[in-house]
């Protein structure tokens, strides 16, 4: 029987002092709630209904479509990519988002430091493999500990553009991390920006000019294999989107 591993994190109302991209809010509607409601819409009365009991519901009233595990689409990084109009994430293949896991061991690594090329195929040497256009490639970080804190989008290393770019040039096409993001801290980036006054610092490894996806806050890669698992990671059709949440699953065989 095939094991899944959930590697998305909950969905939950998160603290007040929580950065507001980082914030989450649900509205609960109790059974109690919902056979009110079913008396205001078709006037009947609860005695109707099981255990005097109408339906449960919640609304999200506060949820970027960053704020959680989510893919990124094109889109996100610039209107135009590779000398196209850049796809939102509802014009991503579905393809893309189930295929063979490849999961990359960062966790040495410090807060801010860049994951190089040469890590990356030190990396796959440790393991064994050689990627294959299709792999969607995880890189575990270990910061998916300090999920839901404030300081969780100051923490862990980031992807230099360069190895973004040299596993887009592999066939990768999708690739994650359990990270705030898939750049070093932005607040790091944007220092060292500011210092040499450069473009090409700040959000590099997002704006390197490729079209890819990038699966963002994932959670709980610990618990895989370095490889020998497949990856099912459909973000919502949310039409004209940079970006969805998605319940990236792990199926390992």
């Amino acid at each position: 029987m095939p094991r899944f591993i959930d590697l998305s994190a909950p969905i939950v109302t998160t603290p007040p002092d929580l950065p507001p991209f980082q914030r989450v809010t649900i509205t609960f509607s109790n059974h109690e709630a919902g056979a009110r409601e079913f008396e205001q819409l078709f006037g009947i009365d609860r005695s109707l209904l099981r255990n005097g009991e109408g339906p449960a519901g919640e609304i999200i009233t506060f949820m970027g479509t960053h704020s959680t595990t989510h893919v990124d689409a094109p889109w996100h990084y610039n209107s135009v990519i590779a000398g196209q109009p850049a796809p939102t994430i509802d014009q991503l293949p579905l393809e893309w988002f189930f295929g063979p896991g490849v999961k990359l061991d960062f966790r040495h690594k410090e807060d801010g430091d860049a994951i190089t090329v040469e890590e990356i195929e030190a990396a796959l040497a440790r393991i064994g493999h050689s990627l294959s256009p299709g792999e969607i490639v995880l890189v575990e970080t270990g910061r998916d500990a300090f999920y839901g804190q404030p300081d969780y989008w100051l923490r862990g290393p980031g992807v230099t553009p360069e190895a973004t770019r040299w596993l887009y040039e592999r066939g990768i096409r999708v690739m994650g991390i359990d990270a705030w993001g898939w750049d070093r801290p932005l607040h790091l980036q944007a220092r060292e920006a500011l210092e040499k006054q450069q473009p090409g610092i700040l959000w590099a490894a997002h704006q390197v000019d490729l079209p890819y996806a990038q699966i963002e806050r994932l959670c709980n890669l610990a618990a895989l294999p370095p490889r020998g698992f497949t990856v099912a990671c459909f973000p919502l059709r949310i039409v004209g989107g940079s970006a969805a949440p998605a319940r990236v699953v792990a199926i390992v065989e």
